[in-house]
């Protein structure tokens, strides 16, 4: 079979690779579909850190090729999507309810990534995140799980009430996300990007309001502009994973709000607080990681509804050997996801 490996940053390359066996518990996945994320482009770009080389690729949906031992909830031909993780349920974070920080947390993309043919699916994962695709739901539609169980969790971990205002600031893939699922629960949402394209999309995902980051001086301002009172908002939500736009996401919480911060940024880097205001202004500044068991099935009933639609969010397609050119033109934001396709 063939799949891709990351070597270094900017070096990926397609390999030939014998089609995984299933041990007991374990499936095999024909997949169908992979799509890029934005994940994929910090990988690439910068790396990660595992130590290289190790597969890429973790939002695909397929066909079961193969099933281990004992395994008895899904059969061969079955259309299957598979979360990239599982928690252990054990350890003291998973009994405290906060499986995204579990000691034992399996990431399957590392060791099995789904840019390839065949994608080997650990036991828990099976047992835990791994779905039926219904009738209707095509594959790009399932394989959009993993970034909607993400933003469902940081909504949910966002505190606001109906009603209130909520800002988004980057309006990738997991940024429209946020949007859409923090207008269905109730919220006045404004949207932040440099992209009219994107900014357009939020507005059918459900912004009332969108700012072109490149059309004003003071972001921040810009947002507080839009509030009763100019106050600010309840909640400003940073999706970009960058430094600068942690801060702004600071300047721009009403006195008593809330800042979080789901953009991953890299390693190293540092964010300068106004500790007088935090004091003051009894901001709360929460970071949240990844998602859980509860939100990945969840997301699935979500995407069961259509409360989103790939339609909207997968762009171009392309054969595995141009992984490098899907992910470069998604990294441009000419694009809100590509996808890679197998032949079925």
């Amino acid at each position: 079979m063939k799949r891709i490996l990351f070597y270094a940053p900017e070096d990926i390359r397609v390999e030939e690779a014998e089609v995984p066996t299933p041990a007991k518990g374990e499936i095999v996945i024909k997949n169908v579909v992979t799509l890029t994320c934005g994940t994929d482009v910090k990988t690439y770009k910068r790396g990660y850190r595992y130590e290289p080389p190790f597969t890429m690729g973790h939002e695909a949906a397929g066909v079961v090729h193969a099933i281990g031992e004992g395994v008895t909830k899904f059969k061969v031909g079955d259309k299957v999507v598979a979360h990239n993780s599982a928690s252990c349920g054990k350890c003291y974070y998973c009994k405290k309810g906060q499986e995204s920080m579990c000691v034992d947390l399996i990431q399957n993309q590392f060791k099995n990534g789904a840019y390839a043919e065949y994608q080997l699916v650990p036991k828990k994962i099976v047992e835990l995140n791994t779905f039926l695709i219904p009738e209707g739901m095509s594959y790009k539609q399932a394989a959009l799980l993993e970034p909607l169980a993400c933003a469902l969790y940081g909504t949910e971990m966002t505190n606001f009430d109906i009603g209130d205002t909520v800002c988004v600031n980057g309006c990738g893939p997991i940024g429209l996300m946020f949007i859409r699922m923090c207008y269905l629960r109730g919220a006045r949402v404004i949207a932040c990007d440099l992209s009219d394209e994107r900014l357009q999309l939020a507005k059918k995902l459900g912004a009332v309001e969108t700012i072109n980051i490149k059309d004003v001086k003071d972001q921040a301002q810009a947002v507080r502009d839009l509030t009763e009172d100019k106050r600010g908002v309840d909640a400003a939500i940073e999706a970009a994973g960058l430094p600068e736009v942690w801060s702004i996401a600071l300047d721009m919480a009403r006195p008593g709000g809330e800042v979080l911060f789901f953009g991953g940024t890299k390693k190293g880097l540092t964010v300068p607080v106004d500790t007088t205001k935090v004091h003051y202004e009894q901001l709360t500044l929460k970071g949240v990681f990844h998602t859980t068991p509860r939100h990945v099935n969840a997301a699935f009933e979500m995407l069961k509804m259509n409360a989103i639609s790939a339609d909207d969010f997968v762009q171009n397609e392309y054969p595995i050997e141009d992984t490098e050119k899907a992910i470069l033109e998604h990294a441009s934001g000419k694009v809100i996801k590509n996808c890679i396709v197998f032949p079925e």
